[in-house]
């Protein structure tokens, strides 16, 4: 039984072209979208469009980590950042926004910008098929589609207002290419004291390179102009299992061991939440 095509998909399908073909217009077919040359991409039941062609990309958010996410994001412990990030979108000035969050994996962020701007619509990209299950249905105007972020998007010229990047990967030039004039690129990434605590106490946790500020601004210096950037730093008080979450729902589950993650007394109950947060505007 073809699979009906969802609200929030149907809301950009506008802003979507053809990765095989770069033609400008996908359009449902029978539980699919085609382009007019005849390319075609299967919608999933859960509600995204699997546009990724050729090789299959990998993925960081098994589905371990996107059930620690879930749980972990619901806490609440990550809200201001939710709110400073929607906050620079907001300010980003578009009355009907378009937002594309690239990396979105369960939609959490963009939900956020989504509330504030009542009349905006969301479009999130990734590559983990669980994480987009919940992307696809996070927001009623949130449309999800697993794609790889290093290569060229399945997105038009110039059709998003803001470009939305939350610890995700970046690809400068398709950020670029996608930004109306005068569009915003929002980029949250963690300061040396972010987790802190815990990278302490769990030395195999991933770390973050002192030169990677560096290296960010030399990425995007030749598309993108810096407008503003808000420190978020604070504490929050975790329970030992939302610690364990915390540590699960990043890359660094890869390289704790589970025994190091299960030990008493192993992790802290205060942790540091340190990011810096930047609205770019287009060059």
């Amino acid at each position: 039984m073809p699979v009906s095509l969802p609200p929030a998909l149907e809301l950009s399908l506008d802003l979507l072209r053809c990765p095989t073909c770069q033609a400008r217009r996908l359009r449902p077919q029978g539980g699919a979208l085609s382009c007019p040359v005849g390319h075609s991409f299967d919608i999933a039941r859960h509600g995204y469009a699997g546009l990724l062609t050729g090789a299959r990309a990998t993925s960081g958010d098994d589905t371990a980590m996107v059930r620690a996410r879930d749980r972990f994001l619901s806490t609440g412990a990550y809200a201001p950042l939710r709110d400073t990030a929607a906050r620079l979108a907001a300010d980003a000035g578009a009355e009907r926004a378009t937002v594309v969050d690239v990396g979105c994996g369960t939609g959490y962020y963009l939900a956020g910008v989504l509330d504030r701007l009542t009349d905006a619509r969301g479009l999130g990209l990734d590559t983990s098929i669980r994480a987009l299950r919940s992307a696809a249905r996070v927001h009623d105007r949130a449309a999800a589609l697993a794609w790889d972020v290093f290569r060229p998007f399945p997105v038009a010229d110039g059709v998003a207002d803001v470009v939305l990047d939350v610890f995700a990967p970046r690809n400068p030039a398709e950020f670029h290419r996608i930004l109306r004039p005068g569009g915003r690129l929002i980029v949250v990434r963690p300061t040396g004291r972010h987790l802190a605590e815990l990278r302490g106490t769990l030395p195999a946790m991933v770390t973050i390179d002192p030169a990677k500020e560096q290296r960010l601004h030399r990425a995007l210096d030749p598309f993108f102009a810096v407008a503003v950037t808000e420190q978020v730093e604070y504490c929050v008080d975790l329970t030992r299992a939302e610690s364990l979450d915390l540590v699960a729902m990043t890359p660094s589950a890869r390289h704790v061991s589970r025994a190091a993650l299960e030990g008493e007394g192993s992790v802290p109950g205060r942790v540091t939440v340190s990011v810096l947060a930047t609205a770019y505007r287009r060059r």
